[in-house]
Protein backbone atom coordinates (compact mmCIF):
# COMPACT_ATOMS: atom_id res chain seq x y z
CA UNK A 1 0.00 0.00 0.00
CA UNK A 2 0.97 3.34 -1.21
CA UNK A 3 2.21 5.88 1.94
CA UNK A 4 -0.42 8.67 1.46
CA UNK A 5 1.42 12.05 -0.17
CA UNK A 6 2.03 14.83 2.86
CA UNK A 7 1.40 18.30 2.29
CA UNK A 8 4.17 20.36 2.17
CA UNK A 9 3.13 23.34 4.85
CA UNK A 10 3.83 24.39 7.84
CA UNK A 11 2.27 22.70 10.70
CA UNK A 12 0.22 25.45 13.02
CA UNK A 13 -0.57 23.07 16.33
CA UNK A 14 1.90 23.06 18.41
CA UNK A 15 2.08 19.82 19.87
CA UNK A 16 1.41 18.26 16.71
CA UNK A 17 4.26 20.11 14.94
CA UNK A 18 6.56 18.56 17.79
CA UNK A 19 5.47 15.08 17.57
CA UNK A 20 6.21 15.36 13.76
CA UNK A 21 9.76 17.06 14.21
CA UNK A 22 10.93 13.80 16.49
CA UNK A 23 9.22 11.59 14.20
CA UNK A 24 10.89 12.62 11.06
CA UNK A 25 14.02 13.58 12.87
CA UNK A 26 14.41 9.56 13.98
CA UNK A 27 13.49 8.26 10.21
CA UNK A 28 16.21 11.08 8.48
CA UNK A 29 18.89 9.50 11.08
CA UNK A 30 17.91 6.17 10.00
CA UNK A 31 18.94 6.80 6.50
CA UNK A 32 21.82 8.57 7.27
CA UNK A 33 23.10 5.29 9.30
CA UNK A 34 21.73 3.50 6.29
CA UNK A 35 23.24 5.22 3.24
CA UNK A 36 26.87 5.44 5.41
CA UNK A 37 26.31 1.50 6.03
CA UNK A 38 25.25 0.03 2.55
CA UNK A 39 26.81 2.00 0.01
CA UNK A 40 30.38 2.61 2.15
CA UNK A 41 30.57 6.69 2.29
CA UNK A 42 31.25 9.02 4.69
CA UNK A 43 28.09 10.88 5.93
CA UNK A 44 27.05 13.09 8.52
CA UNK A 45 23.73 15.11 10.15
CA UNK A 46 23.29 17.92 11.53
CA UNK A 47 20.31 18.74 13.05
CA UNK A 48 19.18 22.49 14.91
CA UNK A 49 15.88 22.61 16.83
CA UNK A 50 14.45 25.22 19.21
CA UNK A 51 13.28 22.47 21.30
CA UNK A 52 16.58 21.38 22.29
CA UNK A 53 19.75 23.83 22.84
CA UNK A 54 22.09 22.19 21.39
CA UNK A 55 22.41 20.66 17.93
CA UNK A 56 21.57 16.73 17.45
CA UNK A 57 24.92 15.58 15.75
CA UNK A 58 25.37 11.60 13.83
CA UNK A 59 27.03 9.70 14.15
CA UNK A 60 29.34 12.04 16.86
CA UNK A 61 31.16 15.37 17.18
CA UNK A 62 34.38 14.23 15.91
CA UNK A 63 33.09 12.44 12.74
CA UNK A 64 30.85 15.42 11.72
CA UNK A 65 33.96 17.24 12.13
CA UNK A 66 36.01 14.89 10.08
CA UNK A 67 33.46 14.33 7.28
CA UNK A 68 33.08 18.33 7.46
CA UNK A 69 36.82 19.15 6.89
CA UNK A 70 36.58 16.26 3.80
CA UNK A 71 33.98 18.83 1.99
CA UNK A 72 35.98 21.98 2.72
CA UNK A 73 38.89 21.00 1.07
CA UNK A 74 36.38 19.77 -2.69
CA UNK A 75 36.74 22.68 -5.12
CA UNK A 76 33.80 25.35 -4.56
CA UNK A 77 32.03 24.44 -7.75
CA UNK A 78 31.59 20.82 -6.44
CA UNK A 79 30.92 21.97 -3.05
CA UNK A 80 27.61 23.98 -4.54
CA UNK A 81 27.16 21.73 -7.30
CA UNK A 82 24.36 19.59 -6.01
CA UNK A 83 23.73 22.05 -2.81
CA UNK A 84 20.52 23.07 -1.79
CA UNK A 85 19.13 25.16 1.23
CA UNK A 86 15.17 26.13 1.73
CA UNK A 87 14.67 28.81 -0.59
CA UNK A 88 16.49 27.11 -3.30
CA UNK A 89 14.40 24.17 -2.48
CA UNK A 90 11.26 26.31 -2.09
CA UNK A 91 11.91 27.66 -6.35
CA UNK A 92 12.20 24.23 -7.10
CA UNK A 93 9.14 23.57 -6.13
CA UNK A 94 7.45 26.67 -7.38
CA UNK A 95 8.68 26.15 -10.67
CA UNK A 96 7.55 22.40 -10.90
CA UNK A 97 3.75 23.57 -10.21
CA UNK A 98 3.81 26.32 -12.50
CA UNK A 99 4.77 23.92 -15.30
CA UNK A 100 2.43 21.55 -14.47
CA UNK A 101 -0.12 24.38 -13.82
CA UNK A 102 0.43 25.43 -18.02
CA UNK A 103 0.14 22.17 -18.68
CA UNK A 104 -3.09 21.37 -17.46
CA UNK A 105 -4.27 24.51 -18.91
CA UNK A 106 -3.71 23.74 -21.90
CA UNK A 107 -5.06 20.34 -21.88
CA UNK A 108 -8.42 22.41 -20.21
CA UNK A 109 -8.56 24.62 -23.28
CA UNK A 110 -8.12 21.90 -25.75
CA UNK A 111 -11.08 19.85 -24.40
CA UNK A 112 -12.92 23.45 -24.13
CA UNK A 113 -12.91 24.06 -27.88
CA UNK A 114 -13.25 20.44 -28.60
CA UNK A 115 -16.75 20.82 -27.03
CA UNK A 116 -16.66 24.19 -29.31
CA UNK A 117 -16.49 22.11 -32.37
CA UNK A 118 -19.00 19.34 -32.00
CA UNK A 119 -21.46 22.12 -30.66
CA UNK A 120 -21.01 23.99 -34.41
CA UNK A 121 -20.87 20.19 -36.02
CA UNK A 122 -24.57 20.16 -34.52
CA UNK A 123 -25.50 23.38 -35.42
CA UNK A 124 -24.55 26.00 -32.84
CA UNK A 125 -23.70 29.50 -33.77
CA UNK A 126 -20.13 30.84 -33.30
CA UNK A 127 -20.81 34.07 -32.57
CA UNK A 128 -19.97 34.57 -29.22
CA UNK A 129 -16.25 33.84 -29.96
CA UNK A 130 -13.77 36.25 -29.85
CA UNK A 131 -10.26 36.40 -32.15
CA UNK A 132 -7.95 34.50 -29.90
CA UNK A 133 -11.14 31.42 -29.09
CA UNK A 134 -11.19 31.36 -32.89
CA UNK A 135 -7.70 30.72 -33.05
CA UNK A 136 -7.58 27.97 -30.68
CA UNK A 137 -10.76 26.61 -32.28
CA UNK A 138 -9.14 26.37 -35.45
CA UNK A 139 -5.72 24.55 -34.26
CA UNK A 140 -7.96 21.98 -32.45
CA UNK A 141 -9.79 21.56 -35.87
CA UNK A 142 -6.48 21.05 -37.75
CA UNK A 143 -5.35 18.37 -35.42
CA UNK A 144 -8.56 16.83 -35.60
CA UNK A 145 -8.14 16.86 -39.71
CA UNK A 146 -4.56 15.33 -39.45
CA UNK A 147 -5.30 12.57 -37.22
CA UNK A 148 -8.65 11.38 -39.35
CA UNK A 149 -6.26 11.95 -42.60
CA UNK A 150 -3.75 9.54 -40.92
CA UNK A 151 -6.58 6.66 -40.19
CA UNK A 152 -7.83 7.05 -43.84
CA UNK A 153 -4.19 6.15 -44.73
CA UNK A 154 -3.71 3.27 -42.54
CA UNK A 155 -6.86 2.17 -43.60
CA UNK A 156 -6.02 2.37 -47.49
CA UNK A 157 -2.89 0.50 -46.70
CA UNK A 158 -4.32 -2.31 -44.30
CA UNK A 159 -6.88 -2.63 -47.39
CA UNK A 160 -4.05 -2.31 -50.06
CA UNK A 161 -2.08 -5.32 -48.16
CA UNK A 162 -4.99 -7.19 -48.01
CA UNK A 163 -5.99 -7.27 -51.69
CA UNK A 164 -2.47 -7.55 -52.47
CA UNK A 165 -2.14 -10.80 -50.50
CA UNK A 166 -5.86 -12.27 -52.00
CA UNK A 167 -4.61 -11.58 -55.28
CA UNK A 168 -1.03 -13.14 -55.08
CA UNK A 169 -2.97 -16.12 -53.48
CA UNK A 170 -5.31 -16.40 -56.19
CA UNK A 171 -2.30 -16.58 -58.67
CA UNK A 172 -0.73 -19.25 -57.39
CA UNK A 173 0.21 -22.17 -60.25
CA UNK A 174 -0.47 -25.22 -58.57
CA UNK A 175 2.32 -27.99 -60.34
CA UNK A 176 0.25 -30.58 -62.28
CA UNK A 177 0.14 -34.25 -60.89
CA UNK A 178 2.73 -36.41 -62.59
CA UNK A 179 0.91 -39.43 -64.00
CA UNK A 180 2.62 -42.61 -63.06
CA UNK A 181 3.26 -44.81 -65.90
CA UNK A 182 2.18 -48.77 -65.69
CA UNK A 183 5.26 -50.80 -64.28
CA UNK A 184 6.15 -52.92 -67.57
CA UNK A 185 7.65 -56.28 -66.38
CA UNK A 186 10.24 -57.73 -68.50
CA UNK A 187 11.07 -61.21 -68.85
CA UNK A 188 15.48 -62.15 -69.82
CA UNK A 189 16.61 -64.81 -70.10
CA UNK A 190 16.01 -65.62 -66.10
CA UNK A 191 12.90 -65.40 -66.26
CA UNK A 192 12.15 -67.48 -69.39
CA UNK A 193 13.80 -70.51 -67.70
CA UNK A 194 12.13 -69.95 -64.65
CA UNK A 195 8.99 -69.98 -66.68
CA UNK A 196 10.05 -73.42 -68.50
CA UNK A 197 11.03 -75.38 -65.23
CA UNK A 198 7.67 -74.27 -63.89
CA UNK A 199 5.67 -75.57 -66.83
CA UNK A 200 7.43 -78.89 -67.26
CA UNK A 201 7.46 -79.64 -63.03
CA UNK A 202 3.93 -79.22 -62.92
CA UNK A 203 3.53 -81.93 -66.51
CA UNK A 204 5.29 -84.21 -64.75
CA UNK A 205 3.40 -84.39 -61.88
CA UNK A 206 0.85 -84.77 -63.91
CA UNK A 207 1.96 -87.10 -65.98
CA UNK A 208 3.09 -89.22 -62.89
CA UNK A 209 0.01 -90.00 -61.30
CA UNK A 210 -0.71 -91.86 -64.97
CA UNK A 211 1.96 -93.52 -65.24
CA UNK A 212 4.84 -94.51 -63.23
CA UNK A 213 8.49 -95.06 -63.77
CA UNK A 214 9.79 -98.61 -63.12
CA UNK A 215 13.26 -99.16 -62.30
CA UNK A 216 15.17 -102.29 -63.01
CA UNK A 217 17.35 -104.42 -60.21
CA UNK A 218 20.59 -103.18 -62.31
CA UNK A 219 21.84 -99.56 -63.10
CA UNK A 220 19.52 -99.17 -65.85
CA UNK A 221 16.50 -97.23 -65.72
CA UNK A 222 13.53 -98.46 -67.71
CA UNK A 223 11.62 -95.54 -68.90
CA UNK A 224 7.65 -96.35 -70.16
CA UNK A 225 6.86 -96.44 -74.20
CA UNK A 226 5.29 -93.40 -75.45
CA UNK A 227 3.95 -93.33 -78.95
CA UNK A 228 4.68 -90.72 -81.56
CA UNK A 229 2.13 -89.08 -80.49
CA UNK A 230 2.50 -88.57 -77.15
CA UNK A 231 6.22 -87.87 -77.58
CA UNK A 232 4.99 -85.44 -80.18
CA UNK A 233 3.14 -83.28 -77.18
CA UNK A 234 5.87 -83.76 -74.65
CA UNK A 235 7.25 -80.09 -75.44
CA UNK A 236 4.89 -76.95 -75.63
CA UNK A 237 4.70 -75.25 -79.08
CA UNK A 238 6.17 -72.03 -77.72
CA UNK A 239 9.36 -73.37 -76.96
CA UNK A 240 9.90 -76.00 -78.73
CA UNK A 241 7.86 -75.96 -82.11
Amino acid sequence: MTRKKVKLAFITNDSARKATFKKRKKGLMKKVSELSTLCGIDACAIIYSPYDNSPEVWPNTMGAQRVLAEFKRMPEMEQGKKMMNQESFLRQRIAKANEQLKKQSKENREKEMTEIMYQGLTGKGLQHLNLGDLNDLGWVIDQNLKEIYKRIEAVKKGALTSYTAAAAKSHAVVAPPVEQEPAVVELGLDGMQRTQAEWFTNWMNSNTSDQQIDFGHGDEMILPNYNDNHSANMWPNDFYP
